[in-house]
Formats: C-alpha cells, structure tokens, sequence
C-alpha cells in the first residue's frame, strides 16, 4: 500500500482535531507505512513508539514528528511505552491469537480518554499463515465493547488487493 492510501485510511475527526503534540503507538508497524501515513495527520512535534519483531523499519527521513522503533514481540515482550493517546494497530490485531488478553494488557499503556486505530480485513474466515485471527468489524466491535470500550466507528473501507474481504479502518473510543 503507498503512503497516500494509508493516510486516507487513517483519516478521521480526532486526528484532525488535535492542536497540540500527542503520542502514539503503532504496534506491529512493520516497515513503517501505516506509521509514515500516521506522522502525516499528528501535529508537529508529536512522538510515535513503532514496535515489530522484525528490522524492516527503515528510518523515515524528514518528518515533522519522532518516531522511536523498537524492535520486540508487540504480543509477548514487555513494551517500554510511555503514557499514550492512541495505538495504531494495521493489520496486526489478526496475529494475535488471545485478543482479549492483549487487549488487557495493552490498554494499560493508555492515557484516560485514548483511542485505538485499527485497519483490518472484513473477514472472521482466516487465511493462514497472513491473518490466522481475522476481526470483521462486528468482531471487532463486540471484541472492544468488551474491553469497556463503547463505541467503534468505521472510517474507510477498500479493496484488499489480497482477497476477496475488504480492508476497513475503525476507531474505538473510550
């Protein structure tokens, strides 16, 4: 996907209401697109922790926000994570074989009113070994209201270039 695609996907009102510097996380940020497409709607001067297990970050250049990489297990490692606004997760959330328990832990790392914001594919059926645990947005929304989150919101939606489900981005509110 190239970086205008993902900043579409990402967008929504809070982003663009944000007047001052925030910090994020994209967990399981991979080489960095979706991260990229997320320092392009934060303010100047705002912070992103990227996390993956693998190296293939590669260090994005001239940006108006700082990125710090960390190279763990999003999943199992412990997170070096200051308080945060939000957490990115694109398309992530489906290798994580206990989401519930993810979902405890990780939310541990939010500042009160913080928000998650996800892209995935519309699916339930997995496809193995790329999305083993496939959230389609009722999943996804049943999944958080669970984790006392009350309202989950779809942004975008497109083709997946993949497969038949499609890709959706939603934000998950308090």
């Amino acid at each position: 996907m190239e970086i205008t695609e993902a900043v579409s996907m990402l967008q929504c009102p809070l982003l663009k209401a944000y007047t001052s510097p925030v910090c994020w996380a994209d967990l399981g940020c991979g080489s960095g697109v979706f991260t990229r497409a997320l320092a392009a709607l934060l303010p100047a001067g705002s912070s992103i922790h990227a996390v993956d297990q693998t190296a293939a970050w590669t260090d994005p250049g001239n940006l108006a926000v700082t990125v710090n990489f960390q190279q763990r297990d999003f999943v199992t490692a412990a997170l070096d994570l200051p308080p945060l606004d939000g957490i990115l997760m694109a398309n992530a959330l489906h290798y994580v074989r206990d989401q519930p328990a993810f979902l405890a832990r990780i939310k541990r790392h939010l500042k009160p009113g913080a928000v998650f914001l996800i892209v995935e594919y519309d699916t339930d059926t997995p496809a193995k070994p790329w999305v083993p645990y496939p959230l389609s947005f009722d999943t996804l929304s049943i999944l958080f209201r669970q984790q006392h989150f009350s309202q989950a919101h779809k942004l975008q939606e497109r083709p997946s270039v993949y497969r038949r489900a499609r890709l959706y981005s939603a934000l998950i509110s308090p």
